[in-house]
């Protein structure tokens, strides 16, 4: 097991994100996903967040990370959300004329123990070889 130590203790917190673009319009293809997952990478590194497993679907994300105490996992899918958004719609004209914003405001997110983490890893790593 992985335990993050900071001057204030000691953790092991893992998230599984999933979120989709608005109207769950598949937009997440080519270039766009490239640069998804490299602005996804960034800002993780910048808020000290590990990413352990990055899928990337057409119409949705998965993401499994490993995150420090002091951020909760709202903090994580707002900032990481916002910043993709901002940077992606500001480099892709068709993802400002087909949607009003990038993103839906919802997101899904699972708390992941020691335990489970192989199987979460197992089904994101399976998510890049479905069809579709």
């Amino acid at each position: 097991m992985e335990l993050r130590h900071t001057s204030g203790g000691v953790s092991n917190l893992n998230y599984h994100l999933v979120w989709c673009p608005k109207y769950r319009l598949p937009v997440l293809i080519e270039e766009v996903a490239e640069d998804l997952e490299a602005l996804l990478r960034e800002k993780a590194s910048e808020l000290d967040v590990e990413v352990k497993h990055l899928a990337i679907r057409p119409d949705h994300v998965h993401l499994f990370v490993k995150a420090p105490p002091d951020l909760s996992p709202a903090q994580i899918a707002h900032r990481l959300k916002g910043y993709t958004s901002r940077i992606l719609r500001e480099r892709y004209a068709h993802l400002v004329s087909r949607m009003p914003s990038l993103w839906s405001r919802s997101y899904y997110v699972g708390a992941a123990g020691h335990v489970s983490d192989k199987t979460i890893a197992r089904y994101i790593a399976a998510q890049q070889t479905r069809s579709g």
